[in-house]
């Protein structure tokens, strides 16, 4: 069966209504896409018999009438995110062998209605990277030009939608990770509010700043989702308790908003010339449709890196120490004692941007340093999140550009990781104040790469974020 390619979860339902399609040969559709772009090395395990047989489950609960509200739609999860039976790596040697003991809860839950795994995707090790060339299993490459990087952690995810090999992916996001990549590939990437998804199930990269998102083709597909993943769960005791809006039904409110952008993301000589102009042609957009668009100033922008990667690596330090070649994956063969074994299996399992990552985080918790950085960084971040609750006494929203540039080549930045760490200059702003943002995409550069363009909102204002981003999405796609 031949079948087109769909841009919304809607277009799906549509036509599996009339006949014109059926979830199998969706699956099938899907399966021969990934055959066709193995060169993108976008997924390191795929679910071929179990997502036909799926398929056809589907299919049949689809005639009686007892269809779940994704039905249709044919989903990639990161391999960060547990499913149960299958393979989990995080995208690292330390977890060779290892298979998920359980389903994470947000996989669990697009599950339960009716969205079909196709397979697990590649990624940065641990979710520690921006251009997803940290993997055990190779680079990912970007499909508008395979000689860049697609951007991380989450760079396998955002490809697989890119590319049209599944609809719609699951993410991660610890300080960019979801909305960096979509940027980097022209796809809509959501970070929700902190605590707004359950974690449970996701491989702990840094606990107080990990989210799972949705990576979609449309921001419709990005709010059903949020909508299906939310909400409390008894299994982790830090999600929201808060109700769960029907952001999917929100997205057609259309009240004028106050909406500030940061001024550096359009007048500052480190963005690119292209980046600054889409930028200003989409503030210009929102000015259109109604919004108030002023320019703000965030002072303490410069200390927003610096504080993230203080904190991430403390917290990486901590969650990471419990790979240690004994109880499972990796270990290596060249141990003689307990003590190298720890030692060298933690070398050999663990990739060098992983390694650096710990070795910094220890250094910040040490007994001598733990006040001079630790410390000091969260009380930062207590100010960074204070002046973030101010901007939004003031403003709505809060647009920047997603990233200085477009897509770089692979290989470009590996030497150079303070280059690589400040590609994250604008969406760490989001994991250190806990807010949810939303990357969608806004045009290409001369070269025809893609850019993002980055809204964020107060905490649990999701329906606003989701609300904008979507008229703003429809208002570029009209032909002028």
């Amino acid at each position: 069966m031949s079948v087109k390619t769909y841009d919304s979860l809607s277009q799906i339902q549509n036509d599996l209504a009339v006949g014109a399609v059926t979830c199998r040969g969706l699956v099938e559709h899907y399966l021969r896409r990934i055959e066709e772009n193995r060169h993108l090395n976008v997924f390191v395990a795929v679910y071929a018999e179990e997502a036909l047989r799926r398929a056809d489950e589907v299919d049949a609960r689809r005639q009686e009438g007892k269809a779940g509200r994704l039905a249709g739609m044919v989903i990639g999860i990161k391999d960060v995110l547990s499913y149960t039976g299958h393979g989990v790596q995080a995208g690292s040697r330390i977890l060779d062998g290892f298979t998920a003991q359980f389903t994470a809860t947000a996989v669990q839950r697009v599950i339960d209605e009716d969205a079909i795994v196709i397979g697990r995707q590649n990624c940065d090790e641990f979710a520690m990277g921006s251009s997803n060339e940290n993997s055990a299993f190779g680079p990912v490459r970007n499909a508008a030009d395979t000689d860049r990087v697609p951007g991380g952690s989450s760079g396998g995810s955002a490809v697989a939608v890119q590319a049209g090999l599944c609809l719609a992916s699951l993410g991660s996001d610890t300080g960019g990770s979801v909305r960096q990549p979509a940027a980097f590939c022209g796809v809509v990437g959501l970070k929700p509010t902190y605590a707004r998804v359950s974690r449970w199930g996701l491989i702990a990269y840094a606990s107080s700043f990990d989210c799972i998102g949705p990576i979609t083709r449309s921001v419709e597909d990005a709010a059903l989702l949020l909508e299906v993943m939310a909400g409390p769960d008894e299994f982790d005791s830090t999600v929201s308790r808060n109700e769960v809006p029907a952001y999917h039904a929100l997205l057609k409110e259309n009240r004028p908003l106050r909406i500030g952008y940061l001024r550096e993301g359009v007048e500052s000589e480190g963005v690119d010339a292209d980046i600054r102009q889409k930028t200003r042609e989409a503030l210009d957009a929102l000015q259109a449709l109604g919004h108030t668009v002023e320019p703000v100033d965030f002072p303490l922008l410069q200390h927003v890196l610096p504080t993230y990667y203080i904190l991430t690596t403390a917290e990486a330090s901590s969650n990471l120490s419990r790979f240690d070649g004994v109880r499972y994956g990796y270990r290596s063969p060249n141990a003689t004692d307990l003590e190298s074994l720890y030692k060298k299996s933690r070398t050999e399992g663990f990739g060098d941007e992983v390694r650096r990552r710990i070795l910094l985080g220890t250094f910040a918790l040490s007994a001598s340093y733990y006040d001079a950085y630790y410390t000091k960084a969260q009380q930062v971040r207590r100010l960074i999140k204070d002046a973030t609750d101010a901007l939004f006494a003031g403003y709505d929203l809060i647009a920047t550009p997603v990233t200085p540039t477009t897509a770089f080549r692979i290989g470009e930045k590996a030497s150079d990781p303070l280059q690589m760490y400040l590609a994250d200059i604008f969406t760490v702003q989001a994991n250190v104040a806990g807010c949810p943002a939303i990357s969608v995409p806004n045009g290409t550069d001369r070269t025809g790469l893609p850019i993002g363009f980055q809204l964020m909102a107060a905490p649990f204002r999701e329906a606003d974020l989701l609300s904008v981003a979507g008229r703003l999405r429809q208002r570029q796609e009209v032909p002028a």
